[in-house]
Parts: C-alpha cells; structure tokens; sequence
C-alpha cells in the first residue's frame, strides 16, 4: 500500500511556465462509495490508464492503491461505471528548488482554474514555495478533484472564492 501526502495551491501567475519538463492530458472520474473519506478513480493520462482507491487516514495523508489497467477498459469505465462528471485537465511536471511539482489547468465545467500540487515523503517535510503560488487549499477540500467531479467550478455559489493572494 502507499501513501499519498500532497500540498495543493492555487496558481497566481505563469512564471511557472518556463520552468516545465513536460505535460500530459488527463481525463479522470469516480465511482461514488458509501464512505465520504474514500474514493474510487479511473484516470486516462495519455495512453496510460488506472484505477486508484484512496482513503483519507489523517491530516494530509491518504492511504492509496493504485493499479494499471488496459486503456480500453479504462474507457469503457469512464462511460460505464463512473457516475461524476469527467475532469479534464492538462498537468505540467514543474521543477522548482529540486522538487516535482505539478500545475493542472482544469478544462469543461473546471475551466479558470489552476492547481499545483507537490507530493511529499511525510507531512513534516519541508520545501520552498515558487513565486507563482498562491493561496494553501491543501485543507480546502472542494479543490481536491473528487469534489470538482462532483461540483465542478462554474457551479460554485461565488466565483469569487479563487483568492490566489
């Protein structure tokens, strides 16, 4: 089993651009479950394709599993298993300071919004925040893709709530 612990921000400007090592087109929904604190992904990432079931454990730290399968398959999951709506977005592997990070810029119902996300070894390390960030949403959960699945950003009460100070 692994562990996923990410910070997650908002995206403030497009400094980060010149500092991209490569992209990839991502296409991603769930299977809804009884349990609010686990999820069930399909994710298309170019010609690559998975199924991933994360649980919340604590503070920022999921359980995750995570399991390649054939991209037909994960096709036809996306028509006929799936019962969110499909997230698609464009994310861009950034380095900064000698860390990976990832910017996704969302498209369809998610379109204005930006995230970058960095994967980290616990939750006490450390690491520098680019210039291009804006505001912490890592505890902010409509931010994370399974509520965008659910409620995806145009629907948002106030558009106004992307504060990226």
């Amino acid at each position: 089993m692994g562990k996923e612990i990410e910070h997650k921000f908002l995206v403030k400007n497009d400094q980060w651009r010149n500092q991209v090592s490569g992209f990839v087109a991502i296409r991603q929904a769930y299977i809804r479950t009884k349990r609010q604190l686990s999820t069930v992904r399909v994710r298309i990432a170019g010609k690559q394709s998975w199924v991933t079931f994360k649980c919340a454990t604590s503070g920022i730290t999921r359980d995750e599993y995570e399991y390649p399968i054939p991209l037909n398959e994960a096709l036809e999951m996306l028509k006929n298993l799936c019962d969110t709506e499909i997230i698609v977005k464009t994310r861009y592997f950034v380095k900064y300071d000698d860390k990976q990070w990832v910017v996704d810029i969302f498209e369809g119902r998610n379109a204005g919004l930006t995230i970058a996300e960095l994967e980290v070894a616990s939750e006490q390390e450390s690491f520098s925040i680019p210039p291009w960030l804006g505001a912490d949403v890592t505890s902010d959960h409509r931010y994370s893709n399974w509520a965008l699945a659910i409620t995806p950003y145009s629907e948002w009460p106030v558009q106004g709530t992307n504060d990226i100070s």
